[in-house]
């Protein structure tokens, strides 16, 4: 959805809509803590889907803090707290006039990010204070694919165990004919010449 196509008054409501969504999705993403306590960033940026129309927006949470581009916002969640740090918000480029001073829709973040992006870029790009050492950032992302991995190959053995135990009329069908197969087998053992000829020798 384009804000240029709607009327003033629509246009702030979707602002004021979108900006609560935001809010929630952040929340949301600090929440399920990702990296434990340790302070993370939340990357926004749309995907185009396979059909080549569809978008998606991406919330990606990541320990380092990635290249600023348009069309994309970064936000910083603090685990055990409902602060978030407002990075930046830079719109796609067709839509820059949109937040400038004096409109409707004017936003001083998404105005400050902009600014930046094309006169400061390396201020949007510094590491925080805060931000992990990059051997301890290698060690979690570590532990996560070490976690990942034994959770898939749990999940493969559930998968396994839950096919077994679906399988009621295949096992029902199946134990008669181990024990008729174990009786045929003692009667035929019993009727060996071998077990014959050893009890006529006992008689």
């Amino acid at each position: 959805m384009k804000i240029n196509i709607l009327d003033a008054h629509d246009r702030l409501t979707y602002i004021q809509k979108q900006n609560f969504s935001i809010s929630e999705c952040c929340q949301d993403m600090i929440n399920q803590r990702p990296f434990g306590n340790h302070a993370f960033y939340i990357f926004a940026h749309p995907r185009t889907d396979e059909d080549g129309i569809t978008k998606r927006l991406i919330w990606q949470p990541r320990l380092t803090r990635p290249k600023a581009q348009t069309n994309s916002m970064l936000f910083k969640g603090y685990p055990g707290t409902d602060l978030v740090k407002v990075i930046w918000m830079i719109p796609d480029r067709c839509m820059w006039k949109q937040y400038e001073h004096g409109k409707l829709t004017q936003n001083k973040i998404i105005s400050e990010s902009i600014h930046d992006f094309q006169f400061n870029r390396e201020k949007l790009e510094i590491k925080d204070d805060d931000d992990l050492q990059d051997y301890q950032i290698d060690d979690i992302y570590e532990q996560i694919s070490k976690e990942m991995q034994m959770k898939r190959i749990k999940t493969r053995h559930q998968r396994n165990v839950d096919i077994f135990n679906n399988t009621k009329i295949d096992k029902e069908l199946f134990m008669p004919m181990i024990l008729e197969v174990s009786s045929t087998s003692s009667e035929k053992l019993l009727e060996s010449p071998s077990l014959q000829s050893d009890d006529q020798s006992l008689q």
